[in-house]
């Protein structure tokens, strides 16, 4: 998910944004807040509620709080139950049957296996544009749907009565459940999509929910946005928050500030803030399964199609120094897109084992000789090209890092442009940027989350980068080995190697978030993959 990152969930809010925490016991005995809400600090705003249509990790965030589908992420990206109660596959692993638990949306309206039916053939319409239509590609008729060559109701997926769905794959898919517990998977509401039309997820009141929260108070641009319980969930009973409450406070001095006047519950830290609060006992670490990489854009700048310019641009990049002098907040070095501690196979870390840090280790020799034979063979003696990236302190930070490194080649020039989040979106989404610093937030803990992004055809390979070796692994991968472990770990091993070596994307580092989080804040849980977190057990010792 783009940071979307992230967190991608991504295109995840990129640089800075919040990565709440979860702290302190489960335990009832507490005495209860007489206010029940959280004030929480993120530095990017929210873009969208559309399901179909959400891309970053705000709209993640608060989508999955707001609703609920089949299964849920729990504490370290364990599956649990959500809607369906029950489920079990059939056709040697090629049919997946969802028992549903009876539940109602926030207009009064029933959730049944129906909405499941019309929100993901919303998602595969290629009428709705959606940039995550390529989870849904092994499920029967998907990718004919979404090129337009079939009608969306062919697609493999119908309701058996009110509480059962039925899901038919092209092939046997042994991490199927995990996509279906990311939101893109939730049941869409076709009433409220069809009275909403294009303000449908616009605003908080072009929108239904079926989730423990209810979203209020946004008008599709303000800064600030509140979930409040919502009397309709299914298990309203169990959740003890009355609100949780959104600020977008970009600059970090500022939200500590609120922070220490008790305006804010939980903030991040930044720089110099990490070491002056490291031993403070709000402060708390967590490390997320994003990836924060430069995009190229092949289209736009054929330069790049060189292999020798975008291998010259990660070899003159200094991760070591970026992550200990500039960022400073326990981020760590990026030898590759798929982050580390996400994915384990006989104990072993795939980011680890498919590492190429002959490709990510700096070494300016070695760039400055590939930039030189990159300019010599595309008939160039310099180039000028712009950098994109958000308008936040560290997206700053990191352009001003990188630019100071990109000039150090022969003949380049970099212009920086620091944009508001959603503005930058947009323009990476429509190809309109040169380089872009981008982030994606894992949808599931699988390889794959990140490795597909890179294919020819994917909505997210902005840069525009293909191989047609590369193509042909994460086909196998996603396809014939789907069900195989052993041979689709292997196959991925061989696809992230190649991507980092050839330089597609070149990894710059995994994204770490220190906070601070006031003491009486418990419940909440955190999960590294996906939305990242759930509030519908958190609540307030006093």
């Amino acid at each position: 998910m783009n940071l979307r990152a992230t967190v991608t969930f991504g295109v995840v809010a990129l640089f800075g944004t919040t990565l709440l925490t979860a702290c302190g016991s489960n335990s009832a005995n507490t005495t209860k807040a007489t206010h029940k809400t959280v004030n929480v600090q993120i530095a990017s705003s929210l873009t969208t509620m559309d399901i179909s249509k959400s891309t970053d990790v705000v709209s993640a965030q608060t989508l999955n709080n707001t609703n609920e589908g089949l299964l849920k992420f729990g504490k370290n990206s364990s599956l649990t139950p959500a809607l369906a109660k029950s489920w079990h596959t059939a056709n040697n692993g090629k049919q997946y049957i969802y028992n549903l638990r009876p539940a109602k949306w926030s207009n009064g309206d029933e959730v049944t296996a129906q909405d499941f039916v019309y929100s993901w053939r919303r998602t595969v319409d290629p009428k709705t544009a959606s940039q995550y239509a390529y989870l849904f590609d092994n499920i029967q008729n998907a990718t004919k749907i979404n090129a337009g060559k079939l009608a969306v109701n062919q697609l493999g997926v119908h309701a058996a009565g009110k509480y059962k769905l039925v899901v038919d794959l092209n092939h046997a898919q042994s991490y199927f459940n995990q996509l279906v517990a990311n939101i893109q998977f939730y049941p869409q509401n076709e009433r409220a999509v069809k009275k909403y039309g294009s303000k449908y997820g616009t605003t908080s009141q072009a929108m239904v929910y079926n989730g423990p929260f209810k979203l209020t108070g946004w008008n599709g641009t303000n800064d600030t946005w509140t979930m409040v319980k919502n009397p309709s969930y299914r298990a309203a009973s169990s959740v003890r928050l009355n609100k949780v409450k959104y600020w977008t406070v970009k600059d970090p001095q500022t939200a500590l500030s609120q922070y220490e006047a008790g305006k804010l519950d939980i903030t991040n830290l930044s720089g110099s803030q990490v070491q002056q609060y490291t031993k403070n006992k709000d402060y708390v670490l967590r490390n997320s399964a994003s990836t924060y990489y430069l995009q190229m854009n092949e289209k736009k700048q054929p330069f790049f199609k060189n292999v020798k310019a975008r291998q010259a641009l990660s070899l003159i990049t200094n991760r070591e120094q970026f992550v200990d002098k500039i960022l400073k907040n326990g981020s760590t070095v990026a030898n590759g897109v798929v982050p580390t501690k996400m994915q384990y196979r006989d104990g072993q870390d795939f980011a680890t084992a498919s590492a190429d840090k002959q490709m990510t280790a700096y070494n300016e020799a070695k760039a400055k000789q590939l930039w030189k034979e990159a300019l010599k063979e595309s008939g160039k003696s310099s180039v000028s090209f712009d950098l994109l990236a958000d308008d936040t302190p560290i997206g700053k930070n990191t352009t001003e890092y990188l630019q100071s490194q990109f000039e150090k080649l022969p003949g380049l020039k970099i212009t920086n442009q620091n944009l508001p989040f959603k503005t930058r979106l947009t323009r990476e989404s429509t190809g309109n940027f040169d380089m872009d610093i981008s982030a994606w937030n894992a949808d599931y803990p699988d390889a794959s989350t990140f490795l597909d992004l890179f294919t020819t055809n994917n909505e997210y390979n902005n840069g525009k980068w293909s191989n047609k070796q590369y193509d042909q692994l994460m086909k196998t991968a996603d396809g014939a080995e789907a069900n195989d472990a052993t041979k689709r770990w292997d196959t991925m091993l061989q696809a992230n190697r190649l991507l980092t070596n050839q330089a597609g994307i070149v990894p710059i580092y995994q994204q770490a978030a220190p906070q601070l989080v006031k003491s009486n804040v418990k419940g909440v849980i955190y999960f590294p993959t996906g939305a990242n977190w759930d509030y519908s057990k958190a609540y307030l010792t006093k």
